[in-house]
């Protein structure tokens, strides 16, 4: 398994959110009223973060499996279409992904996936912070999770990336296309800055993060 693994699982899931109407989950995630709030880099590109199905639904489930195309979800994750292809097979191999039985799309394993995050990841992919860089705020420096943990240290942890406007302590993303990731959709921002939380973390930053990851997720 790799890393860009898990950024692509939490982008399907981040995608099947998107496909439900408002209010006919209540495991729905909310994203932020205002995104500006979220915004931790100069250039925000709000085009194609949200997925807005046509009101037409004679071409809703075509509409929706073009979302799920290697080309799709490579514009979205940044992640190249071969690597799609080869990380989707594995994470069917595995079991934490399988293909929708009406619609043919790819969806994760949503309970499977939040186990492995909160159990194993920081086990499989470890992460301590680095050099002193500029970059976008992750783990409890976030906007997920910056408002309920205070910073103990001087610098806090971020994604070296030269578009961000925060000094602090690098931290290696899950892969190099995260940076990118989070600009095309708030809600991966949220996730993926929760899981490294979880990776990173003390247990009360790591307790406190698997808490708001499994609302977000929607896992039991």
């Amino acid at each position: 398994m790799k890393g860009q693994d898990i950024v692509l699982l939490l982008k399907l899931i981040s995608l099947h959110r998107k496909e439900l109407p408002s209010g006919a989950s209540e495991q729905a995630p909310v994203e932020p009223v205002d995104w500006e709030d979220w915004q931790d880099w100069e250039g925000w590109d709000a085009d194609g973060s949200r997925l807005i199905l046509p009101e037409h639904r004679s071409h809703e489930q075509k509409d929706i499996a073009s979302r799920y195309t290697a080309r799709s979800l490579e514009e979205e994750t940044g992640i190249s279409k071969s690597q799609i292809n080869l990380a989707l097979n594995r994470c069917i191999d595995v079991g934490l992904a399988k293909k929708d039985r009406k619609s043919g799309v790819p969806r994760a394993n949503v309970q499977a996936l939040y186990g492995f995050i909160v159990h194993g990841l920081k086990y499989v992919f470890p992460a301590k912070p680095g050099e002193i860089t500029r970059g976008i705020a992750t783990a409890f420096a976030a906007p997920v999770l910056n408002k309920q943990l205070m910073s103990a240290g001087e610098f806090v942890p971020v994604w070296p990336d030269a578009k961000g406007n925060t000094k602090g302590q690098a931290i290696e993303p899950l892969c190099k296309s995260v940076a990118y990731a989070v600009r095309r959709d708030p809600e991966m921002y949220a996730l993926l800055a929760l899981v490294d939380a979880i990776r990173i973390g003390q247990p009360r930053e790591a307790n406190l993060a698997a808490n708001l990851l499994k609302q977000r997720l929607g896992a039991k």
